[in-house]
């Protein structure tokens, strides 16, 4: 069986297909499955094609969910500007309301350390802004 030469306009549509992120590439199967009026799952034979499991797999990734965005934080004290340890102690301290100024004072010498962990995003970032302002060097995991 002769194999028939692909269109110009096919081929191009492919090498700009190709070129999308996952998350575009899931909008236009979406899309298409709208346009076309096409079931949300194909038969297996439909979608493998005769006797091509090795198909199914490219035809798969579009399909794949979008992962969540991340909403609770570890925000950690990585390091801090010795100039400015005071401050930074003073902000730990009004952080974790359970610590006096000495526990806070060993807290932040004792740098990396977890400060708080499952806070919210806004929280993570103005808690990072704030001591971020003061000298200190921390990360959201």
């Amino acid at each position: 069986m002769a194999e028939v030469p692909v269109n110009q306009e096919v081929s191009s549509l492919v090498d700009r297909i190709t070129q999308l992120n996952l998350i575009q590439t899931s909008q236009l199967v979406k899309t298409l499955k709208e346009r076309l009026n096409l079931p949300d799952a194909m038969p297996a034979a439909f979608a493998m094609g005769p006797a091509s499991p090795s198909a199914a797999a490219p035809a798969a990734a579009p399909a794949a969910p979008v992962t969540e965005a991340k909403t609770e934080f570890k925000v950690t004290l990585e390091k801090f500007d010795p100039a400015s340890k005071a401050k930074v102690i003073r902000e730990i301290k009004a952080l974790l309301t359970n610590l006096n100024l000495v526990e806070a004072k060993a807290f932040v010498e004792g740098a990396p350390k977890v400060i708080k962990e499952k806070v919210k995003k806004e929280e993570a970032e103005k808690i990072k802004a704030t001591l971020e302002a003061l000298g200190a060097s921390v990360t959201l995991d």
